[in-house]
């Protein structure tokens, strides 16, 4: 646990204070969590292709701003509680190899907050292309 006395930079083991810590180097870094994601985990694949089928539907039905705040939100918030998803689970695999109640159950919990944000994301998402599916139909 770092020292609450601010200098926890200088003493992690991950900070080289002779390294400064560039923008361009925290964007590599950012990508490459969202990469890995994408590459380790299905679940994330399969979020993946929902936004893009989502983003492909609203340019077709050539949606308003609007509902596109409402798309993109739920996208961001889907894939920030699968990322989130993701590295708690790295965690508690290193935190504790061996099979333990109480790592699975904060597992299960972590779990279910993606998919309640999932379901949530298509509620939403069926809500904003309701309009314009029975517009298109008449």
């Amino acid at each position: 646990m770092p020292p609450l006395n601010g200098d926890w930079k200088e003493q992690s083991p991950m900070h080289k204070p002779d390294q400064p810590t560039s923008l361009i180097k925290s964007f590599h870094h950012a990508f490459q969590g969202i990469f890995f994601t994408v590459k380790t985990q299905r679940n994330a694949r399969i979020h993946l292709l929902a936004a893009v089928a989502v983003c492909i539907a609203g340019l077709a039905f050539d949606i308003r701003a609007a509902d596109w705040r409402w798309l993109i939100s739920c996208i961001a918030f889907v894939w920030f509680a699968e990322m989130i998803n993701t590295a708690f689970e790295y965690l508690c695999d290193v935190v504790s190899p061996d099979l333990h109640v109480s790592v699975k159950n904060a597992k299960d919990i972590a779990a279910g907050a993606v998919f309640i944000c999932a379901a949530a994301a298509c509620v939403i998402g069926g809500l904003t292309f309701w309009p314009y599916i029975v517009a298109s139909l008449s």
